[in-house]
């Protein structure tokens, strides 16, 4: 009878382990059937991001070339720009080179002047009243202005002779 008692607790037992062992297999099939279906759906969705993601790529490509092209059209533009400022860097400095010359000019003959003038002094030409000397102030500003500005328009007309010059 032991043996028959220990055979019904064995069936038992046996019975018991099937019934959980069939709640947990339906439940991992739960599981397996969730994880399918949301395979399902992200295999969906990578396929409608790739068709997306292609048409972009697509679109990208038609951009680059747009650029390329435009870019190929601007290169003779962007070379006259920098000619021009090639060309206008060497007319400043030829500007800075002829100004240069002229005041250097400038400099040196009202430096001689000056020295001609100190060193050559008449006591006919001191003037004796104060009447006098306002003219003899009025008379050497303005009048060596007017000279200074005849030789001034000699310096421009020959500066413009040499920049003609260059440019030929």
């Amino acid at each position: 009878m032991i043996y028959q008692i220990s055979v019904a607790i064995i069936a038992v037992a046996f019975a018991v382990l099937v019934f959980f062992l069939i709640r947990t297999l339906k439940s991992a099939q739960a599981s397996l059937d969730n994880v399918s279906q949301t395979l399902q759906e992200v295999r969906t969705t990578i396929d409608e991001l790739s068709y997306e993601v292609k048409q972009t790529v697509r679109h990208a490509n038609d951009i680059t070339a747009d650029v390329q092209h435009k870019m190929k059209q601007i290169d003779p533009v962007m070379e006259s720009v920098q000619n021009l400022g090639d060309v206008l860097n060497e007319v400043s400095a030829a500007a800075k080179q002829v100004s240069t010359t002229m005041i250097s000019r400038f400099q040196t003959k009202r430096a001689e002047k000056e020295r001609e003038q100190k060193s050559v002094v008449h006591p006919a030409q001191q003037p004796s009243t104060p009447v006098d000397r306002t003219v003899n102030s009025y008379d050497a500003t303005y009048n060596q202005g007017a000279k200074g500005g005849k030789e001034w328009l000699k310096y421009v007309d020959l500066a413009a002779n040499i920049w003609q010059r260059i440019r030929k």
